[in-house]
């Protein structure tokens, strides 16, 4: 029996891609999988990996250098668009190593910046340079945690960037509604990627995490996947200006319950 491919005909460009178990990666493979055509924007220092990872995508249509904080590198990307875009995911995070050093209050206005203008800004830029070629409406993913509402220890000035990209969702989707262009964001649980290896004592997170979610288990790239393909889909079609989460049910619990 065919896999149904609620997406064919669409067209989504994805940005994250850091690696195989990039949260990004699962979800250009899902969607993918459901019959949407695949362009992928990466940076430089990534290229090597998506040399190897790029053609074990289906339905892939091109891969590209974009850093989204160059203006000429998102010039020449969006330039070589020919098609109208339909899905968009925005998977890009960064804060500098010295942002988890030291006290909240020591956070330097360089680390500040980046990780703000990385993790947060870059979704409006995103959005806006690929909004001319979305004139029939569409879907925008973004990723985040649950520390952008609570404080996550070790999390730091990335808990504020967070924050920062889930109230830019809520703008975004109210400024962009009138093209049918919907934002939502998904807010998962902590997987262990590339980008989260960075996130110190992640492994204690982890263990913590599984120890009292209500499914007693962490969240895999692939439930992160199947939610964006949903919010990629014309089913979420009056869904926008949400933070999903997809973590267990961990971020319903306050005071947890180690006996059951």
């Amino acid at each position: 029996m065919n896999r149904a491919q609620p997406l064919e005909g669409k067209t989504a460009l994805v940005f994250g891609v850091a690696s195989e178990d990039s949260i990004a990666w699962a979800i250009a493979q899902e969607l993918a999988a459901q019959g949407a055509r695949i362009i992928l924007g990466y940076q430089f220092r990534y290229h090597s990996r998506m040399l190897q990872l790029a053609p074990k995508l289906p339905n892939l249509v091109s891969y590209q250098r974009c850093d989204i904080l160059k203006d000429d590198e998102c010039e020449t990307f969006f330039g070589s668009l020919t098609g109208p875009i339909d899905i968009v995911v925005h998977a890009i995070a960064f804060a500098p190593a010295t942002a988890y050093e030291g006290r909240v209050v020591e956070t330097t206005a360089e680390d500040f910046s980046s990780a703000l203008l990385t993790s947060a800004h870059s979704l409006a830029k995103l959005t806006n340079f690929v909004r001319p070629h979305m004139a029939q409406g569409g879907s925008v993913i973004a990723l985040s945690y649950l520390g952008g509402v609570r404080v996550a220890a070790m999390y730091k000035v990335m808990g504020v960037a967070k924050a920062a990209l889930e109230a830019l969702v809520r703008e975004l989707a109210v400024d962009l509604g009138r093209d049918r262009i919907r934002v939502n964001a998904i807010s998962a649980g902590p997987i262990r990627t590339l980008a989260a290896s960075g996130i110190p004592e992640l492994e204690r997170l982890l263990e913590y995490n599984a120890a009292v979610s209500p499914m007693r288990e962490n969240v895999a790239q692939s439930d992160v996947a199947d939610c964006a393909a949903f919010l990629a889909s014309d089913g979420s079609r009056m869904i926008t200006g949400q933070t999903i989460y997809v973590d267990g049910g961990y971020s319903i619990v306050g005071v947890p319950d180690h006996t059951i």
